[in-house]
């Protein structure tokens, strides 16, 4: 025990410097992501108006992964939805009125759960700091404890994200289609400034989680050349107690490694848009290298999650600070 408590200690320190190296390169290189004296985000955005916002975040998401471990997957998929659409701004929280039909409510995010432990983390919140921690920020945070929870890397996030005042349906068509090949994956996350490489160490998230069967059924109407044929005979058989049935990932669905990455060297990628990833060569020396390292993956993760992070968010007047997350004040 005293051993993992401090490698767990030594995670800590190692990510948090490197995390804040990557800030500095981030700074430096002027990416415009809405630092500076402005008001702007910040490691220490709620030191003084809200100190224990931290250890609230960790203590409600470990108790709920406690009681359900597959919800680390669920959280982390969340704040990606988030930030891919409109920026990282909460906008995926907010339920749908009779006047307008919200993001969490597109086929593309039906399945999303762990919509109860940003409640949960808001509520207790507000009754410390009332109006002061932005539901953006909260799931931005949620998502970094998951990864950590799930055995990952310990990283830090710069807070101070609003909250966004608009929530819709049809915003969510620019999420990634489980469909997608290597060239419109990399299109995709490159119009969001991602990198070949960003890309490929943030599908390393499907190291955690499940996939509907509906999702890749498609896959098995024909031979597959880039599907191992009894790993299409498992899919296959997932798939014949319905749509809805759920194949992991990898073999170790709640535990955050790099076993997806291998699990592709084997043609044992369940979505088309996973396994696309090794057999593109403009992808495939990634895919091996996190294979092989899992440190690496890791590292490169942890900074692309840092990065995504930062999309597009709210300050000032653009947004606000919800009192509650599913509703625009």
């Amino acid at each position: 025990m005293l051993y993992k408590s401090s490698m767990k200690s030594l995670k800590m320190v190692m990510a948090n410097l490197i995390t804040m190296f990557l800030l500095i390169e981030v700074i430096a290189c002027g990416f415009g992501f809405g630092f500076g004296a402005d008001g702007g985000l910040n490691m220490n955005y709620y030191l003084m108006s809200c100190p224990f916002v931290e250890p609230v975040v960790k203590n409600v998401v470990n108790r709920a992964l406690d009681n359900d471990p597959t919800l680390a997957a669920a959280l982390i998929r969340m704040h990606f939805h988030d930030c891919f659409i409109q920026g990282c701004d909460g906008s995926v929280l907010i339920d749908s009125t009779k006047d307008n039909t919200a993001e969490k409510d597109s086929p593309a995010n039906l399945s999303l759960r762990g919509f109860g432990i940003i409640d949960d983390i808001k509520e207790e919140l507000e009754r410390q700091c009332p109006g002061v921690v932005s539901c953006a920020d909260i799931l931005a945070m949620a998502a970094t404890e998951a990864v950590f929870y799930a055995g990952g890397p310990v990283y830090n996030i710069p807070k101070g994200r609003k909250d966004g005042r608009r929530s819709k349906i049809e915003d969510t068509i620019n999420l990634p289609f489980p469909t997608f090949n290597a060239s419109e994956l990399i299109r995709q996350f490159g119009q969001h400034g991602f990198s070949v490489q960003e890309m490929v160490a943030l599908s390393g998230a499907h190291t955690l989680g499940v996939a509907r069967c509906a999702s890749f059924k498609n896959r098995l109407s024909q031979v597959d050349p880039a599907l191992d044929s009894d790993f299409a005979k498992t899919l296959s058989k997932t798939c014949s107690s319905g749509d809805n049935s759920e194949q992991p990932f990898d073999e170790t669905r709640n535990d955050f490694d790099n076993v997806y990455f291998n699990a592709l060297l084997r043609k044992n990628g369940v979505l088309f848009s996973d396994q696309t990833l090794y057999t593109s060569p403009r992808t495939r020396n990634f895919v091996n290298a996190y294979a092989m390292n899992q440190a690496l993956f890791f590292l490169d993760f942890q900074q692309a999650m840092v990065k995504m992070g930062l999309l597009d968010i709210k300050q000032g007047s653009n947004g606000e600070v919800r009192q509650n997350c599913r509703v625009i004040n």
